[in-house]
C-alpha cells in the first residue's frame, strides 16, 4: 500500500470519526433535552404531589374533627331512641305476659268445671 493510499484511508476513516462524533454529538444534545423535560415534569409531579398531600390532611382534619363527632352525636341519639323504644315495648310486653297467663288459667278453669261435671 502507497503513503497516498494509506493517507486516503486514514483521511477516510477520520471522515467516519468526524460523522460519528457529530451524531454522538447530536444524541447528547436530544439527551439533554430529554433530561430537561424529565426536570420540568418531575417539579410538576412534585408540586401536584404537594397540592393533594394538603388536600388529604384537610380531608383527615374533617374526619377527625367533624365526621367522627357527628356520627357518634348520631349514634348516641339512635341509642337514646333505641332505649326509649324499649321502654316503651316495655307495658306491651307486660300486657302480653298476663294475655298469656290469663289464658292459661280460662283453660284451667274449663278443665276444673269439665271435671266438676
Amino acid at each position: 500500500m502507497t503513503d497516498s493510499a494509506k493517507l486516503d484511508l486514514l483521511l477516510s476513516e477520520m471522515q467516519e470519526m468526524k460523522t460519528d462524533m457529530q451524531e454522538m454529538k447530536q444524541d447528547i444534545h436530544l439527551l439533554k433535552d430529554d433530561t430537561q423535560k424529565l426536570k420540568e415534569n418531575t417539579q410538576t409531579l412534585a408540586q401536584k404531589v404537594d397540592v393533594i398531600e394538603a388536600k388529604v390532611i384537610h380531608t383527615e382534619l374533617i374526619l377527625e374533627n367533624e365526621i367522627r363527632v357527628n356520627i357518634q352525636r348520631v349514634a348516641e341519639g339512635h341509642l337514646d331512641l333505641s332505649r326509649n323504644l324499649h321502654d316503651a315495648m316495655r307495658p306491651s310486653n307486660e300486657v302480653e305476659m298476663l294475655a298469656i297467663k290469663v289464658r292459661m288459667l280460662e283453660s284451667d278453669v274449663k278443665e276444673l268445671k269439665s271435671r266438676l261435671a
